[in-house]
């Protein structure tokens, strides 16, 4: 009797990629090597498309620049896709990338024995073009040599801009102010230590001096934060996305580091602290009076000699241009995506810096640091008559129409009884929605109008748990640190935005006591915008690792058994 063959050695099936001479890479994703293959690919390709079978990644400047300012050669980026790929990488895919990836350093920004910034080039073919440029010509004082020029002093980030839109990316090698210094140290006692990731992120950001860190929410980035305010030692601004995440960061900050009360200020719309180490808001820093941002001040109030970006991702766009002038400061950079909805990706690389360290979602998962997630769409019906108002619509009321469904309340109840006990986020865009949704739950509700007292209050009785459910509106979206929760219900939100489905898996990613694991649902109209614009928030759920599961309402509770 014939036995059946053994199966063949992984290493001798054919790779899952397709790499295309379009610089797009086609992943298959039940391949048994998809994910070591996504996981290799994503340190410089990004995800474009992820429908059920095959995920669509494409090669970029921007991805390749970034992945070489994090120590990746292109060397190391060929020999992913020789790994992985299917068929012969196209001989133009191989030229584009050693050659593109060959442009990053080419020019130096340096300072010389005088402290006079100067601009260097590799050769002189390349200091020649772009000085050619008009932009770019402005901010150039007086040649040095063939292969120099002398900048201008004020225009060291405002010609790293210029310089990456005109394709050469400048390596900026030109130091920093020490700032005033001030004694910051980690306080170890309870055994307190920095995780393995956390003090690689700490030592590749001072290894170069200023860029952008990568890790999950949950991963502990204030703590990255932390370390680098521990290392330089040094009076220190912090900008945040609101006052709640303000205060956590002054709590953990409190708890984890030798500072004390007196050391931290708040700079914010209800108090105007300036402390060796202040935190301000974004929203105050964009603040206008006649015309004038009106607290401008702060960024000079002191010497500081670290500049930490939390969720810069969320860098509202006047302060790119504030920190033009901020290039002689150490700039950190915190995000658990570089994804940007406004296209302004390349501002992050020029102005705060590229990215130096980033460790992906599942792999955090794996060593037991956040918690493992399940992902559900729930795909729901209108009914005949909402469906033939939805279609006499006009394009810009449809994405309301269809997220504000009423039929998605019922859903909620269903999810809720569910998973009766655990503590619940219930997520939505719409105020009218948010409060229709507290009041048939009998559920506290959180928006832009509660007051911080209030915010602080309820984040807190849900942490306890005093409080097991809470409705909430994007405001939990950013900086909240609600370990506990194991449930989110996102019944609608800011269109396709990815930045936005991070943040709120984020909110469940905390490691938990009670050992429970996460489940985050998306309530979505089939057959409307609301589900084209779910399936590019997908894509972020794809790009980090994370399946998900399509549920149908009608039949919801047996679905998901």
């Amino acid at each position: 009797m014939n036995s059946a063959p053994a199966p063949a050695p992984v290493s001798a099936i054919p790779g899952p990629l397709i790499v295309q001479s379009d610089r797009t890479v086609l992943l298959e994703v039940a391949h048994p090597l998809a994910e070591d293959a996504r996981h290799d690919l994503a340190v410089f390709a990004e995800l474009e498309r992820a429908p059920e079978h095959i995920h669509t990644y494409r090669i970029t400047r921007l991805g390749l620049w970034n992945a070489r300012a994090a120590g990746h050669a292109a060397d190391d980026m060929m020999a992913t896709l020789e790994k992985y790929s299917k068929f012969p990488i196209p001989q133009s895919v191989s030229v584009d990338i050693a050659e593109t990836v060959a442009r990053y350093g080419r020019l130096v920004i340096e300072r010389d024995n005088e402290g006079v910034l100067t601009l260097t080039a590799t050769d002189s073919a390349v200091l020649a073009e772009i000085a050619r440029a008009k932009k770019i010509a402005n901010l150039l004082f007086e040649k040095r040599g063939d292969n120099s020029f002398v900048m201008q002093p004020w225009a060291r980030g405002e010609l790293k801009q210029e310089l990456l839109k005109l394709g050469w990316p400048a390596e900026d090698l030109a130091g920093y102010t020490p700032g005033t210094p001030h004694e910051i140290a980690l306080d170890h006692s309870g055994g307190f230590a920095l995780r393995e990731y956390q003090d690689h992120a700490v030592a590749n950001f001072f290894e170069h001096g200023s860029g952008v860190v990568v890790l999950p929410c949950g991963a502990g980035k204030t703590l990255v934060g932390a370390g680098a305010m521990a290392t330089s030692k040094t009076t220190t601004l912090i900008l945040v996305t609101n006052i709640v995440s303000a205060r956590q960061w002054r709590a953990e900050l409190l708890k984890r580091t030798t500072l004390t009360e007196d050391d931290i200020g708040e700079y914010s719309g209800q108090l105007k602290e300036i402390k060796p180490v202040t935190i301000a808001t974004y929203q105050i820093l964009t603040a206008r009076r006649k015309g004038e941002y009106a607290h401008l001040a702060l960024l000079d109030a002191l010497d500081w000699g670290l500049v930490i970006y939390d969720e810069v991702h969320l860098l509202p766009a006047p302060v790119f241009k504030l920190t033009a002038d901020l290039q002689a400061r150490r700039r950190l950079g915190l995000t658990a995506t570089l994804v940007r909805e406004d296209g302004r990706e390349g501002d992050v690389f020029s102005l705060i810096g590229p990215k130096r360290f980033d460790a992906p979602w599942k792999e955090i998962e794996a060593q037991g640091f956040i918690s493992p997630a399940s992902c559900f769409e729930v795909r729901i019906d209108l009914p005949h008559q909402e469906r033939l108002e939805y279609a006499a619509s006009a394009d810009d009321a449809r994405y309301r129409l269809a997220a504000s469904a009423p039929a998605k309340l019922d859903v909620v109840r269903q999810l809720v009884a569910k998973h009766e006990g655990e503590r619940i986020l219930i997520i939505g865009q719409y105020l009218d929605q948010i409060d229709e949704l507290a009041e048939a739950l009998d559920a506290p509700q959180l928006t832009g109008a509660t007051s911080v007292d209030d915010r602080e209050r309820l984040y807190q009785e849900f942490r306890d748990g005093t409080t097991k459910i809470l409705v909430v509106s994007k405001v939990a979206n950013f900086s909240v640190d609600l370990p506990e929760a194991t449930v989110a219900i996102q019944v609608s939100g800011s269109y396709g935005s990815r930045q936005e489905e991070a943040q709120r898996l984020g909110r469940l990613l905390r490691p938990k006591e009670s050992g429970l694991p996460a489940n985050f649902y998306t309530l979505v109209t089939r057959d409307t915008v609301d589900q084209d614009f779910a399936q590019n928030r997908q894509r972020f759920l794809a790009e980090q690792g994370y399946s998900y599961t399509i549920l149908d309402a009608h039949s919801l509770d047996a679905a998901a058994a």
